[in-house]
């Protein structure tokens, strides 16, 4: 355990609930292994206190926090600028100290992306189909957007809201085409996918038989290609086992989790922070094999 004195420096994480939270975990592992003078710390803030939090943990100096469930959108207005990555997707999950007041950005792009960069792929050919049209999607999308993929397809239940999701991306400073599609396509645009990614919570726990999409459609997905589940938790999830009985590769949610994290903790603490020791936390605490 790190000696916690007067002169150690505050970091959080912020949200209601914020119980179930990794975020404590594996910041606290980093910043032992980097031997720096620094907590990280769970705050539960309840929605109609936010405004209050903010001058406060200003009041008391905090450096940092991470942002999850329900105040990723809520506290956009009340930071003094956010990045064109965080305007984009309508949501901020990192804050930082400045001298202009606290600003703000998404580091789940940079997660979501980070596994990906290990394929040494021509991303300019890459058909990605999307299946879910909220939040964590618009993440996807940008991230797919940065990696320059051919064409971005999203999959969804509610005509409306996919509408809605399109239409949603002629505000964002960011270039975006996206393509929508019922549900009821998916059996033929999966044949055409080369990274197909679940942003639903489909198959989450404590629901961990479930899955987004059933074997026989699976079945329709190249072997040449990636299915990604942002989920962490099963490990894996029932979606990626059905795609590795297909032959494709399997990229779980927990390395998005550590990537957007890291990727955070670099912005507070200026050095790269140690990713595997991150990962490793996690696994342990998860009861996770460190082979995963």
């Amino acid at each position: 355990m790190p000696k916690i004195t007067g002169k150690t420096k505050l970091l959080g994480v912020i949200g209601n609930p914020i119980e179930h939270s990794l975020s404590p975990v594996m910041h606290n592992a980093a910043i032992a292994n980097l031997n720096l003078d620094y907590i990280y710390l769970p705050f539960p803030i309840k929605a109609p206190d936010l405004k209050d939090a903010l001058a406060g943990f200003a009041a008391i100096n905090l450096q940092g926090f991470s942002i999850t469930i329900p105040h990723k959108q809520t506290i956009i207005p009340l930071l003094s600028e956010i990045s064109d990555i965080a305007q984009s997707i309508g949501a901020v999950n990192t804050v930082w100290r400045t001298d202009k007041g606290w600003s703000g950005t998404n580091t789940d792009v940079t997660g979501f992306i980070a596994p990906l960069k290990a394929y040494n792929w021509d991303w300019s050919q890459t058909t990605v189909v999307i299946l879910g049209n909220g939040g964590a999607a618009r993440a996807v999308v940008v991230g797919c957007f940065q990696l320059g993929c051919k064409s971005i397809h999203i999959v969804g239940r509610n005509l409306e809201k996919l509408q809605q999701f399109q239409q949603s991306w002629s505000n964002s400073p960011l270039p975006i085409t996206t393509n929508i599609h019922p549900w009821e396509e998916l059996l033929e645009l999966i044949s055409q996918a080369d990274l197909l990614v679940n942003s639903t919570p489909i198959g989450m726990y404590p629901q961990i038989d479930e899955s987004p999409v059933d074997i026989e459609t699976i079945k329709r997905l190249p072997k040449t290609a990636i299915a990604y589940d942002l989920i962490y938790t099963p490990n894996p999830t029932q979606f990626l086992k059905y795609a590795k009985q297909q032959g494709a590769i399997a990229i779980d949610g927990l390395e998005m989790l550590v990537q957007q994290g890291a990727a955070a903790l670099e912005i507070w603490l200026g050095e790269t922070p140690p990713a595997d020791i991150m990962r490793q936390s996690l696994q342990e605490y998860l009861g996770l094999s460190t082979e995963n």
